[in-house]
């Protein structure tokens, strides 16, 4: 049995927490004992975690440098003894590495989820510190692994399995009764941006987007899911640009999946992302895409087959691709089609965890065969 510890920052819906809760709760129980170590605050995603019976230690970081924490982290470690320690993000990155090699946990995995330009030399100086000590860096693509490599943490290090992404079991609506319920006139079209509110997801660019595109066409609407620090400067941006009456905020939702079958068209604006599960998520649903030309959307979105890749800050490509895929329904339902069996056959949630529990088997079998093969089969670390 491999007694496998999984340590992330929190348990807010994240694409990193949501890949560990479907990595966690689907890896064989008659295989791998998983537990959950949560460095700073828990979330929604706790109770899928519960529901499945995984077992949870909160560890309560309070601070930046908060030597207690890492402490509480270390001595929790030596108790559960694992196999394995594969920790996600910056922070769980930083304190649970240190702490598995306190530890003496066997097998140290880490796991870079973006690019991360936010990061200064102390950040990098620390990756590349703590890279010594681990054996493989998983990462979801491969813009973000030539992001660290150029960084200076080693190419070989790394393991490229790509995000899984899982259909959901949300019961369908009429397309009428949702615009009736998010107070839209019928026969709206339906944009959608679904992330958290902050800087990277460039949410500004989309209402400056829909303003144009309201100059075009009058039945174009965007819905913009999720919430963050930025909500209330960027709804006075909206209300400043005299589109309140298109663009509208629907804050943090549990029912995603139920508006995303009715999008004409999903937006995503980021200037840096790792791979997007909302980008994913529109896919599966059939739904094009318009989205930045970054690392991680170049491996989702075929431009032309699945969707559209715009300049990072192009607010008029983002309008001219939209208002022609509402002018053309063959073209968009086309498209959409592509994207979902894109999805279906190349990112599904059973590979991504077939993936996972092959690293894992070869590191704790003492063999690195199963991280070198080629991405299209599994996983690659060059």
């Amino acid at each position: 049995m491999i007694r496998l510890l999984l340590v992330i920052p929190t348990l807010v819906r994240g694409g990193a927490e949501k890949q560990l809760v479907l990595l966690a709760t689907g890896l064989p129980r008659d295989e791998f004992d998983v537990h959950v170590a949560v460095l700073t605050h828990t979330g929604p995603l706790e109770a899928d975690l519960r529901r499945a019976g995984i077992p949870l230690e909160m560890i309560q970081k309070r601070w930046k440098l908060d030597p207690p924490a890492y402490w509480r982290l270390r001595k929790y470690m030596k108790r559960l003894q694992p196999t394995i320690v594969h920790t996600w993000l910056f922070a769980a990155n930083a304190y649970g590495r240190q702490a598995a090699v306190a530890a003496r946990v066997p097998h140290i995995v880490a796991g870079e989820r973006c690019v991360d330009p936010w990061k200064g030399r102390i950040q990098l100086a620390i990756d590349r510190a703590l890279a010594h000590h681990t054996e493989r860096i998983v990462t979801n693509s491969s813009g973000v692994r030539d992001f660290y490599v150029e960084q200076g943490v080693p190419a070989e290090k790394f393991a490229i399995i790509p995000n899984g992404i899982a259909r959901t079991n949300i019961e369908p609506v009429p397309r009428e009764q949702l615009l009736q319920e998010l107070e839209l006139p019928p026969g709206a079209r339906l944009i959608g941006a679904v992330g958290r509110l902050w800087p990277q997801k460039r949410v500004k660019d989309l209402i400056w987007a829909a303003d144009l595109l309201k100059s075009a066409r009058d039945d174009s609407h965007l819905v913009v899911i999720g919430d963050g620090p930025q909500r209330w400067r960027l709804e006075r941006y909206r209300d400043q640009n005299e589109v309140a009456d298109r663009v509208h905020f629907l804050g943090e939702r549990n029912d995603v999946g139920r508006i995303l079958p009715h999008l004409d068209c999903l937006w995503l604006a980021s200037a840096y992302e790792g791979q997007s599960n909302a980008v994913m998520e529109a896919m599966l649903a059939g739904v094009p895409v318009v989205a930045t030309d970054i690392p991680g959307n170049r491996d989702l979105v075929v431009p032309g087959e699945t969707g559209y890749l715009v300049p990072v800050g192009d607010r008029a490509a983002f309008a001219r691709h939209t208002h022609a895929l509402l002018d053309d329904r063959e073209l968009a339902q086309g498209l959409g089609a592509a994207g979902r069996l894109r999805m279906e056959r190349e990112f599904s949630v059973d590979q991504m965890i077939a993936r996972h529990a092959e690293l894992y088997r070869s590191l704790a079998n003492g063999s690195s065969s199963a991280a070198n093969t080629r991405p299209e089969t599994g996983l690659t670390t060059n």
